[in-house]
């Protein structure tokens, strides 16, 4: 029953999203040209240029094997602390070195090619899609400056860290940790693949189309190139869908300006965090530099969509997904009342 009025209450929500968003696009033209050209520039000048080489080149270590033996760098560090399959493990170093949305990309596209299961997937996507680094360092820590900047990038990446050490041993503690004696682990898929010659076969040979077994070594040159341009195009797709959604949240900037008195530049600011994140941030004081880092981890519904974007093929869930993003806000609010306290 009360899913049904849910229901029937969105369609009217909507609606009236639409009207206003119409209507100020319509009474501010000027204003509704340049939050869209800010939008469109903000992700061909800086999401193309930093996330498309990753994506690529990722998507490349995926389809090949290879990302297990990328991840195995940080194992040494890693494994002992979560316990977690070489597969998790390139998820948890992509998703934090790379930055948003690399973290929810590689878990769906591990899980839809076997690395991971789909408990794995659900654990990483809660905590590896974080702002990344080079925007925290270039754009955040430049917009609010810091004397003491090392607080801050724990509470941007030790936090979420910390939070997935939690789940891994409070609720995802049911996912097998990796076997000790073989030096490396393997990904829940591959532990129900058969075994035996078959298995041990299909390292060294491919499956031709007519179904003929051809060593590998044979179409290793053509199997890359088909791989690459797979990863290209699966790229490609990804960024105009991420440019899509940026300039739309960018132009709902208009609305807090369209129901907001003018005098409500904070709230405006805040509204703006919460619809796309850069946008927002770039609204708001220095002063107010605590509400930046509070609502960085949630990262705006821009990034929400974005997210939904990537996972929308692999069964993930995107409200688990937006709760524990609110339970890390809700974690940074606290650990910044701290600090800024102090």
């Amino acid at each position: 029953m009360g899913r049904r009025l849910l229901q029937k209450g969105k369609k009217p929500l909507l609606l009236s999203l639409f009207t206003a968003l119409t209507l100020s696009m319509l009474l501010e033209s000027e204003k509704a040209f340049s939050l869209s050209l800010a939008g469109l520039n903000l992700w061909f000048e800086k999401m193309i240029p930093t996330l498309l080489p990753f994506m690529i080149l990722s998507g490349i270590l995926i389809r090949m094997n290879l990302s297990d033996s990328f991840a195995r760098l940080f194992a040494p560090l890693l494994r002992p602390v979560f316990r977690l399959s070489d597969s998790c493990l390139y998820v948890l170093v992509i998703g934090f070195l790379c930055g948003f949305p690399m973290g929810a990309r590689v878990t769906a596209e591990s899980l839809q090619h076997g690395k991971l299961s789909k408990r794995e997937a659900s654990l990483m996507l809660a905590f590896c899609n974080n702002i990344g680094p080079i925007y925290f360092s270039g754009f955040v820590l430049t917009l609010f400056p810091a004397a003491k900047p090392l607080p801050f990038w724990a509470g941007m990446y030790l936090l979420p860290l910390l939070y997935g050490l939690f789940l891994r041993r409070m609720v995802y503690r049911d996912i097998p940790c990796p076997a000790p004696a073989a030096g490396r682990s393997v990904p829940a898929s591959a532990s129900r693949a058969s075994s035996g010659p078959r298995a041990l076969s299909a390292g060294f040979f491919s499956s031709s189309s007519s179904g003929t077994q051809i060593p590998h070594t044979a179409l290793s040159g053509r199997s890359l190139m088909a791989q690459t341009q797979e990863a290209v195009t699966s790229a490609l797709v990804s960024q105009a869908s991420l440019g899509g959604y940026m300039i739309l949240f960018n132009l709902m900037n208009l609305l807090p300006d369209l129901f907001l008195p003018a005098g409500a530049v904070l709230p405006r600011a805040l509204c703006g965090c919460l619809l796309e994140i850069t946008g927002g941030l770039s609204r708001l004081d220095p002063s107010d530099a605590f509400w930046a880092f509070v609502l960085l981890p949630f990262g705006g519904l821009s990034c929400i969509f974005q997210t939904y974007s990537m996972i929308r093929d692999t069964g993930l869930s995107l409200r688990l997904y937006v709760f524990h993003k609110c339970v890390q806000t809700m974690l940074a609010f606290v650990y910044y009342a701290v600090l800024f306290s102090l």
